[in-house]
Parts: C-alpha cells; structure tokens; sequence
C-alpha cells in the first residue's frame, strides 16, 4: 500500500509539473503573439502525378519485369513526345470545402478562390469537393459568394458531394454549372430553422427578475430569459419566411429547371432521389471525377494554410489527443455489444 501510495504522488506531481510547462509556453506564445496577426500561404499539389504514383505502385507489384520495362520505356517516349510540343491540356482546379455550422473553410475558401482567379481561363475548370450539413445563414452566404466569384468569371464550376451538401451547403452546390453526388450523398433541405429555450418561468418560479431594455419595436423578438410575447413570436416567424424566400429565390436564380416550390420545404433526399428530382446532374464521386479527367487534364489541388501559433499548436494537439481517447473508448463499448 505504501509503494503505491509513492507512486501515486509521483504521478500527481509529474501532472501538475506538465501542466505548468504547458501554461506556460501557452502564455509566452500569447506574448508573442500580441499586435501580429498569423499569416498563411498557399499550397499547391500537382494530382496527376498522385494519379500516376498509385498507377506505377500497383505496377511495380503486379506486372513483370519485361512487362514493367515495356510500360517505362513506352511512358518515357510519350514524356519525350510531350515535351517537344507545348502542352494544350486544359487546368483543372481542385478544392475542398468541409463545412461547420460557421462555414469556417471559408477563411481559406476566400484566399484560394482569389489565387485561381488570377490566372484560370474559360477553357479551364474549377471541381469543389464539398461536405457540409449548413450552418449560419450569414456565414454560407459569404461562402457561396466567393463561389459566384469563379461562375461570374466564366471559369465552369463542377460541384461534387460525396456524403452530405444540405441547407447551407445547398445553397454552395447549386452555384456550380454541373453538380455530381454519390448515390447515397444527402442533399436539400432548402428551409429555415431556429431554435431557442426559454428560462422565463424558472425564474419567475424563484423570483427572480430578468430586465430586457430595448431601444427599437423588434430589437429583441424572442430572448432566452425574459417573458417571450405573441407579438414577438410573430415577428419571429416573419423573418424566418423572409429568409426562407430569399434562400429558394437564390437556389432558383442558379438551379432554374427545379420545381423550387416543390422541394424547398426543408426536405433531404438521398443522391439517386435528389437526381429524379434535378437538385444533382450526375451520380458519380469525386474521386470517379477526378480519375478521368485527370487522362486529359491537368489537375491542381488548391489548399490555403494558415501559420498556426503556439497555443493553437498546443490545444489542438491536446483536442485531438482527447478526442482519439474518446473515440477509442467509445469504439470499444460499442463493439462489446457485438462480442
């Protein structure tokens, strides 16, 4: 009992040691990083030769060596060929856009739009792999602006979904000229939701007051603590149709072969459904995509990367520490129940 007892305290004062390095690296990096804002740069990935790696190494293992040096000396004379001519293959530039309920991906979003469009040309092509449930009305509609940049540029804009573009990321997809989903992608959900609870009569229950002072008829509609009115309500759900008819008049402006009346009732279909009903042209993945227009095009992914300072090296190091815990342990149970 006494060893463990030592061993315990020792564990308790290493922690507390490893925690005091951590605040303080943490607070010298805030020092630091006081009055200087991170910049970023703009990373670029040639994916053809992606394409063409996988290709050799699958090669290299499968055929055999006459055969592989057949394959090499045929592929070094066409790169011969290739380079006595100019090269007239069209660009194709890749991005991603992984949406939260605050369209974040837009920070870099914004950057790597306005990297292409300094140099991409009509006859070039811009494919989005995107992922997103929606989020802040506000938040996509500044995403799916930067997207109406490239269409207002004439450069042709191929939106793939591989798993999920609703609400939010609708209103992103429907930009695209050409929009391709996985056949059991998720896709829709062309309404308006809010939500909020209303502690007004917990308090009341314990006498406790809660003043809302507003200088504006509807500055404040529906709160959170104070006594909630009809007249509020109403003014409420106004303004949720509002935006309601802006966003089915946005996805009509850009998607006019829909019947927008029919599936902006907040509704999801899965891709082969969401095809019937013309929200996607094609049901294909991205990686389907890509693959074959990589034999006639060349293909650019395009990822902006902001420097991350200290402290936001430590947290998330710390966040994806714990959420390997989590998911671990998550995993297991969930396997228990199968054993």
């Amino acid at each position: 009992m006494e060893f463990f007892s030592e061993y315990a305290s020792f564990l308790a004062k290493t922690l507390t040691l490893v925690v005091a390095i951590v605040v303080v690296l943490v607070a010298v990096a805030a020092t630091r990083g006081k009055g200087r804002r991170a910049g970023g740069q703009l990373q670029v990935q040639k994916l053809n030769d992606f394409y063409k790696d996988l290709r050799e190494r699958l090669e290299h293992s499968v055929l055999s060596k006459d055969q592989l040096k057949a394959t090499r000396k045929a592929e070094a004379k066409a790169a011969k060929q290739e380079k006595k001519a100019p090269s007239s293959k069209p660009r194709v530039f890749v991005l991603d856009f992984d949406g939260d309920i605050k369209a974040s991906a837009t920070d870099n979003l914004r950057h790597e739009v306005t990297a292409l469009l300094s140099m991409a040309k009509a006859e070039d092509e811009v494919v989005l792999r995107l992922e997103s449930g929606g989020g802040m009305v506000h938040s996509y509609g500044l995403a799916s602006s930067q997207l109406v940049r490239i269409r207002d540029a004439g450069i042709p804009l191929t939106v793939c979904v591989d798993k999920v573009a609703a609400s939010g990321g609708y209103m992103m997809a429907c930009i695209g000229q050409k929009i391709l989903s996985a056949p059991f992608a998720i896709l829709g959900s062309i309404g308006v939701v809010a939500q909020l609870p209303n502690l007004h009569r917990l308090l009341k229950k314990h006498e406790i007051d809660f003043e809302v002072l507003t200088a504006g008829e509807y500055k404040r509609t529906l709160t959170v603590f104070g006594e909630n009115t009809e007249k509020g309500r109403e003014k409420f759900q106004e303004d949720l149709e509002t935006t309601h008819e802006l966003f089915k008049g946005f996805v009509a402006r850009y998607r006019p072969q829909l019947d927008i009346d029919a599936i902006a009732t907040g509704e999801v279909w899965l891709g082969m459904a969401a095809q019937e009903r013309l929200l996607v042209d094609e049901l294909k993945t991205s990686d389907q995509y890509l693959a074959e227009r990589a034999v006639e095009a060349e293909l650019f992914h395009l990822h902006f990367a902001h420097k991350k300072s200290l402290q936001e090296r430590v947290g998330l190091a710390a966040s994806m520490a714990l959420d390997r815990f989590v998911l671990t342990w998550l995993s297991r149970l969930n396997q228990q129940r199968f054993w």
